[in-house]
């Protein structure tokens, strides 16, 4: 029980759950009421926007009971259907929703603007509201003045909102097919003793001190998805289509326009991340040759990019996991360690069981009325120490959240997203460098490093240069297929490893269907301004004190209710200009001195 989460704190049991979610649907029509009305003044506006906003709350519990019930456990055709009937009652709450906007547009921003001073709220007594009024939404107006030549009439953003669920039965079935039904030979080690691989055992496997596990393992993942190369490439590229189909129909030049408008990014932070890494690709260069020469190897494989470089694998129970992180956590005080200690270890938000069938990677969830929700598979390492530290950042991001502003603005963007979680891991990694003093542990730190950079700071910028030919392949037309993307991949991670890693053509080329984040539309880049950003609030916090931790608990706190680049900037980093990015190549390149210094 202790190892699971607390999914009876959203409903109690399933049969709670149908309730809700009869409710849900019996209670849309009080939404699609006010169709055709909002033009009858601030009062009618405000009690559509309430009542959208508490349909959307009870929407949102109903899916994440529902999905996190099948993540457990993917195999599970009972939840899996649960978490399909959820998905749809989404959709379809967001489509009796698609008229509100249309109608904004129609009624005219001057009109909106003052009507918020007309409604500012419900008064207890003088001057004391008890209730906000339309004053909360001016953000929200502003945003959608500046988004309107992209939203489309009502009947167009209705079936915009009712073709999300099939437009999303790509993702979907790559989900299911490759966490339940993806077949994979065994490892074998170099005693002969067969190995189970599979998405929960993949990342112990190629971390094995055995190279013939590594070997075997990396090449029996990469093997399974080569197997069904083309059934692969053709969900990812419904993927892409899906994305350049949403791109024309609200009116972008392209689908990595139609991903950064919406959260008022330039395209230069993305084409600046892309230029600096390349600029920089020889740190890695460096890298690998000191990693190679470290193992004493002649020749330094893909599967050997994760070996162990300790003899003893320090063992970090959950729980001093949990001590440690609050320890690298202390500096934004202890109100936010409190709350952090708390979830772990009473209030259950963590599924870290190790179990077949659940599904692969880690997250965080939750939405607006529940509590944060963790999964993932703990294996009592420096790797796992690090994946929850990661996730707890999302987690915290998110409480502080909800707990400082109204639903309208009570989640924040992608872009934001993987700032909180890195600023955690790059927290609590020099909390541990600076208090460890046992080498294999501080060898083991550098690993975690390491891993963590090559994952936000190699794979995802890479991915971001597929991702980015891919989508203009498509969106002029030109063939794709497997041999392509597989093409493509390979020689992108032929240039990373600069001739010092050797690279099998195929196995590497695959490595695009082996994330499920290729089905959100430019996502992977943000992995790597996340961790840029993340590292130069770290540096700001840990030199500047109390001040920089008050500003950076307050960039937790601000959720959508201002742009992600403005949040970063009141915060202390701006992404806009390169420097962010090179700073953190420079925090990369020290990693990098520290473990040559290490191993001599």
């Amino acid at each position: 029980m202790e190892e699971t989460w607390d999914l009876e704190s959203i409903f109690t049991s399933v049969e709670e759950w149908e309730s809700a979610k009869e409710e849900l649907k019996e209670r849309l029509p009080e939404l699609t009421a006010f169709e055709g009305r909002l033009d009858e003044g601030p009062e009618t506006l405000l009690a559509c926007f309430d009542t959208w906003q508490e349909l959307m709350r009870l929407a949102e519990k109903v899916a994440v009971y529902a999905s996190l019930a099948a993540s457990v456990d993917v195999s599970d055709q009972a939840a899996s259907a649960r978490a399909g009937q959820a998905r749809s009652l989404v959709t379809a709450a967001a489509s009796a929703g698609s008229f509100i906007e249309p109608e904004l547009m129609a009624i005219g921003f001057d009109t909106l603007y003052s009507w918020l001073e007309d409604e500012p709220g419900l008064e207890s007594e003088p001057g004391l509201k008890s209730e906000p009024g339309l004053e909360i939404y001016r953000q929200y107006l502003d945003d959608l003045e500046r988004r309107q030549d992209h939203i489309r009439s009502g009947e167009v953003e209705e079936v915009l909102a009712q073709a999300m669920d099939p437009l999303g039965s790509a993702e979907t079935t790559y989900g299911v097919f490759t966490n339940a039904d993806l077949p994979f030979e065994p490892a074998v080690s170099s005693a002969g003793e067969e190995m189970e691989v599979g998405q929960s055992s993949i990342s112990d496997l190629i971390t094995n001190p055995d190279r013939e596990v590594r070997r075997t393992a990396w090449e029996s993942y990469a093997d399974g998805y080569l197997a069904f190369q083309n059934t692969l490439a053709q969900l990812q590229i419904g993927g892409f289509k899906r994305d350049v189909f949403q791109a024309r129909a609200r009116r972008y030049d392209s689908a990595l326009e139609a991903s950064l408008f919406p959260n008022n990014i330039p395209a230069e932070v993305f084409h600046n991340l892309i230029d600096v890494f390349k600029a920089n690709l020889p740190t890695w260069h460096r890298y690998w040759r000191i990693r190679r020469e470290a193992l004493g190897y002649d020749a330094l494989h893909v599967y050997d990019i994760k070996a162990p470089l300790t003899r003893e694998k320090p063992r970090i129970t959950y729980e001093q996991a949990v001590a440690w992180i609050c320890e690298g956590m202390e500096p934004l005080g202890e109100a936010y360690v409190g709350r952090l200690r708390e979830g772990c270890m009473e209030g259950r938000w963590v599924d870290r069981a190790r179990n077949r069938g659940k599904r692969q990677g880690a997250f965080s969830s939750g939405a607006y009325d529940t509590q944060p929700f963790i999964l993932m598979s703990y294996a009592d390492d420096v790797f796992s120490l690090s994946t929850l530290a990661h996730e707890l950042g999302h987690s915290m991001h998110s409480l502080l959240t909800r707990e400082n502003q109204p639903y309208i603005y009570g989640r924040y963007s992608l872009f934001v997203a993987e700032v909180a979680s890195n600023f955690h891991q790059a927290m609590v990694r020099d909390h541990l460098f600076r208090t460890q003093d046992d080498p294999d542990l501080q060898l083991a730190l550098v690993e975690e490093a390491m891993s963590n950079f090559h994952r936000y700071f190699f794979i995802m910028p890479t991915l971001a240069r597929f991702e980015l030919e891919m989508h203009e392949r498509v969106e002029r037309g030109a063939p794709v297929n497997a041999s392509g993307m597989i093409d493509l991949t390979a020689d992108l991670f032929d240039e990373g490893y600069g001739g010092e890693v050797v690279a099998d053509h195929e196995r590497s080329g695959i490595t695009w269907a082996q994330f499920a984040h290729m089905y959100m539309n430019f996502y992977v880049y943000q992995y790597a301004t996340g961790i840029s950003g993340a590292h130069a609030l770290a540096d700001r916090v840990l030199s500047e004190g109390e001040e920089a931790a008050e500003d950076y608990r307050a960039f937790l706190s601000a959720g959508s209710s201002v742009y992600p680049l403005e949040a970063l900037k009141s915060a202390g980093v701006d992404l806009t200009t390169p420097e962010p990015v090179e700073r953190a190549f420079d925090s990369l390149a020290g990693v990098v001195d520290r473990f040559e210094e290490l191993v001599g």
